[in-house]
């Protein structure tokens, strides 16, 4: 807390009356807990302009100079003009919106969870040929099962007696194990960074 007292103390104490407003029955601390956290949100939205504005800024330098791979970088930059234009001018709710919604941000989402399982696959076969232990076996046999289970899933809704038996264990089975395993740890995580932060552990704030 020597470098920067000030953002050191101005940090825990909004910490703790958050914490206060949260877990404390006091009118007082309630009120003052909304205010901090529309303050936070206001300067989070401030944040995502911001950063917008970098990428545009960024992209239309490598447009100009036409350094490589300038052609993407004006596909992006005309997609975002675009997604701009049209959401000022007809709202989110405009058909073309919800259209540009269903044709380009969920295929592309998609695609990055597909890409992501093709990446644990590969880490997983790396993992068992550097350290061949029981871990990276039930590890490469969950994410080859997990694979499998999600090609062969159309066409075990066909029969009944697997479709009743296991599609809801896979679901409820190992891909919920895993998604509430990776909810608690990113819970965790977010937990031991705010109390790093309110004992001033890490100072974030402090520009480093």
């Amino acid at each position: 807390m020597k470098s920067r007292p000030v953002a050191t103390a101005i940090a825990i104490s909004v910490g703790v009356i958050i914490l206060l407003g949260t877990l404390v029955p006091i009118p007082l601390f309630a009120t003052v807990r909304l205010e901090l956290i529309q303050w936070a949100v206001i300067i989070f939205g401030v944040a995502v302009l911001v950063g917008i504005g970098n990428l545009f800024s960024v992209h239309f330098r490598k447009v100009r100079r036409r350094e490589k791979g300038s052609v993407y970088s004006a596909t992006l930059l005309v997609a975002m003009l675009a997604t701009l234009f049209i959401g000022v001018m007809v709202g989110p709710q405009h058909a073309w919106m919800q259209g540009a919604v269903e044709a380009v941000i969920i295929p592309v989402e998609a695609s990055l969870m597909a890409l992501l399982a093709v990446t644990l696959l590969y880490a997983s076969i790396r993992l068992l040929r550097r350290r061949a232990d029981f871990m990276s076996v039930i590890f490469l046999g969950t994410a080859v099962l997990m694979l499998l289970a999600s090609v062969s899933l159309p066409f075990i809704g066909e029969i009944p007696f697997l479709s009743d038996w296991i599609g809801p264990w896979l679901m409820f089975g190992p891909a919920a194990g895993g998604a509430r395993g990776l909810l608690l740890g990113v819970a965790l995580g977010a937990l031991l960074t705010g109390l790093r932060a309110l004992f001033a552990f890490d100072r974030p704030y402090g520009g480093k």
